[in-house]
């Protein structure tokens, strides 16, 4: 079953870091649609689609972060498929 899911990354650190790249890396590897950008307030948030076991390995990824992130919390929300998404983009 296909889901869609809104993340929330709030850290010590999870900007300047490469959050959105790896982010972005992992999406592919899993075969994820969505997108990812930095927040105003030093947070990192994006809506990931795609099967709900990707999903999960893809969220339990980014709870972690790349090497020199520290992740304090990652909130999740149920949002409504995409249709017609393609790919996983990194915003500005």
């Amino acid at each position: 079953m296909v889901k869609r899911v809104y993340f929330l990354a709030h850290g010590g650190k999870v900007q300047g870091v490469g959050f959105r790249y790896f982010t972005q890396k992992r999406a592919v590897e899993y075969n994820l649609t969505g997108w990812v950008r930095n927040t105003d307030n030093n947070k990192v948030e994006g809506e990931a689609q795609g099967p709900e076991d990707s999903l999960a390995k893809f969220l339990k990824d980014i709870d972690k972060g790349p090497r020199h992130a520290h992740v304090v919390r990652l909130d999740k929300e149920d949002r409504d498929v995409v249709e017609g998404e393609e790919s996983f983009e990194v915003r500005r």
